[in-house]
């Protein structure tokens, strides 16, 4: 560990941004050398006469810009810039090393920095105006609906652009389409264990949520039909492919036996097909299946790029102007400058790579996950962003992930996916694509590999 420690009354205010430069111009002037750990927290702390948390900043913003990196369990060293590959904008904020595994979100590494910097570069002489200009069609423009087909075919779906609608990705889709089709007091059902965010929104629009009782390929036939006979069903919202937290993918013959009991008892079907695009061999959706009463939901944000926050919501045409309606109430329209890009790397193959790059980076985390929790029960699909990993009795949800917390590993409890019908469930949500990083990645279920062979300890209470 180093020995250097700043002088407090040479460093500028406010005083994190003052040891923050102080130890970038320590670095360069090779005052502190590659591979030097820096001294801990509290030592820096203590020394400088500050608090922890204003050293944490500092070191938080070193970070960020890729002078160091934080290692689990050793403290902060200096990096080699020459090593440092990523781009800045891509540096992961580790809030002090911590590894989070709570948010299901895709890979990337600078192939999709190149892609998009390429693509902002080719826009800037051949845009045209009506990306920035226009403010109708509401629904979106021509050029991106048609598109947009083109992406929907690929996913299993046959429409025409006058059935699209451009949406700012599926939560934007979901809550479009749910509140053209549903009022307060109405029944809407899904699976027992379901997507968190439609659990919130039908809370918010007042809509009462059912859960169904689940399988491995999510519904069951029985469950939906006893609902169905229970009261007057108005929606029946699913993620038949990956896309709800169960991991579920379903059936041809399960999607088909659950649009019969749509049809028998005139329920509407929205479906949302994030994940869609990543399984290799997949059913076709419910939706192909039944688009006269069915509103298709998918976009770029899981299976292509996070921030490519463009949605395609397919409609009917006799529930287009109700849903084009309240598109116009929550935004006017979805943003077309999002949507040009998503178009032009659906025409030119961009978007085509990026998925099967994805496929191919999913399906490595899950090896890891095979090798390292081989002797623990989980449950996950080779595409899917997530899994959920079944803990021993003597481990609690709760216990778990407060234990990886205080290791700097954040994984997701199951409270936030069940609704009321739920059955009591004993397992956390690991997401696969919660750092860039694999090596970090390994490191973080290893962490929990070691908690998983111990019993809970009583943990210290910060008062």
């Amino acid at each position: 560990m180093t020995k250097w420690i700043p002088r407090r009354e040479t460093l500028d205010r406010p005083l994190h941004v003052g040891i923050a430069n102080s130890l970038k111009e320590a670095i360069s002037e090779g005052k502190l050398a590659v591979g030097e750990r820096l001294p801990p927290h509290r030592t820096l702390a203590d020394s400088l006469g500050v608090s922890v948390h204003t050293v944490g900043k500092a070191y938080d913003e070193l970070t960020r810009t890729g002078l160091v990196g934080g290692q689990v369990g050793r403290g902060t060293f200096v990096l080699d810039p020459s090593q440092n590959s990523q781009q800045p904008f891509l540096m992961e904020r580790t809030n002090q090393g911590l590894i989070d595994l709570s948010i299901a979100r895709p890979l990337y590494d600078n192939l999709h920095a190149g892609k998009m910097q390429s693509a902002l570069k080719d826009m800037s002489t051949s845009l045209n105006p009506d990306v920035y200009l226009a403010c109708r069609p509401n629904v979106g423009l021509e050029e991106h609906r048609n598109a947009g087909v083109k992406w929907l075919s690929r996913c299993g779906l046959k429409t025409s652009a006058k059935n699209i609608v451009m949406t700012n990705g599926v939560c934007h889709g979901m809550t479009t389409a749910l509140s053209s089709v549903a009022r307060h007091g109405d029944v809407v059902v899904t699976d027992a264990i379901a997507y968190h965010l439609i659990i919130s929104l039908c809370s918010y629009l007042g809509i009462r949520l059912q859960g169904l009782k689940m399988d491995n390929e999510g519904v069951l036939p029985d469950a939906f039909e006893a609902a169905c006979k229970q009261q007057e069903v108005k929606v029946f919202f699913t993620a038949p492919t990956l896309a709800g937290p169960s991991v579920s993918l379903m059936s041809l013959e399960r999607r088909k036996e659950l649009v019969r009991i749509a049809r028998q008892n005139d329920v509407l079907i929205i479906e949302d097909d994030v994940l869609g695009p990543l399984p290799e061999n997949r059913p076709p959706p419910i939706s192909a299946l039944a688009p006269e009463r069915s509103i298709y939901l998918t976009s770029f944000t899981k299976c292509v790029m996070p921030g490519l926050r463009t949605g395609y919501l397919v409609t009917p045409e006799t529930l287009l102007p109700t849903i084009t309606g309240r598109l116009i109430v929550f935004s006017w329209m979805a943003t077309p400058f999002i949507s040009e890009i998503a178009s032009r790397w659906i025409e030119d193959g961009t978007a085509d790579e990026l998925v099967r790059w994805q496929r191919e980076k999913i399906a490595e985390r899950h090896a890891i996950v095979t090798e390292e929790l081989a002797q623990f029960n989980w449950v996950g699909h080779p595409a899917a962003l997530h899994f959920w990993l079944r803990l021993p009795e003597q481990w609690s949800a709760q216990n778990m992930v407060d234990h990886a917390k205080a290791l700097g590993v954040a994984v997701a409890p199951p409270q936030p996916f069940m609704t009321a019908q739920s059955e009591p469930m004993n397992a956390v949500r690991i997401a696969v694509g919660g750092v860039s990083s694999i090596d970090r990645f390994r490191q973080g279920l290893i962490l929990i590999k070691d908690l998983l062979k111990r019993s809970p300890e009583p943990l210290p209470q910060i008062l």
